[in-house]
């Protein structure tokens, strides 16, 4: 999933979709300035991180985010930001303590 999320247009790409729930590689494209060739290289990526999913409607894709997969994402960036905060403020804690630190 992180190695998805490390593209910037890769990143755009969730956003626009967030933003446009059941949005086309084609509106994507023209949104974003982009190719449809290189949207759809994007897509399997993200599509692959399981970060998006594609579902066929009549002869169109439609592209959603995979809420569920950012989720695990925001817990883990939250849990690992938690543990250096944790960390930081028990030292900053310590150099202010009353003897000294």
């Amino acid at each position: 999933m992180f190695a998805a999320l490390a593209d910037p247009t890769r990143r755009r790409i969730l956003t626009s979709a967030g933003r446009s729930p059941g949005c086309t590689s084609t509106a994507l494209a023209t949104e974003l300035g982009i190719t449809r060739q290189g949207v759809a290289k994007h897509l399997d990526v993200l599509e692959q991180a399981n970060l998006l999913v594609r579902r066929r409607v009549g002869r169109e894709a439609r592209i959603d985010v995979e809420i569920r997969a950012l989720e695990e994402v925001v817990g883990f960036v939250r849990e690992v930001a938690g543990a250096q905060w944790d960390e930081r403020l028990g030292r900053l804690a310590d150099l202010f303590a009353p003897d000294g630190g």
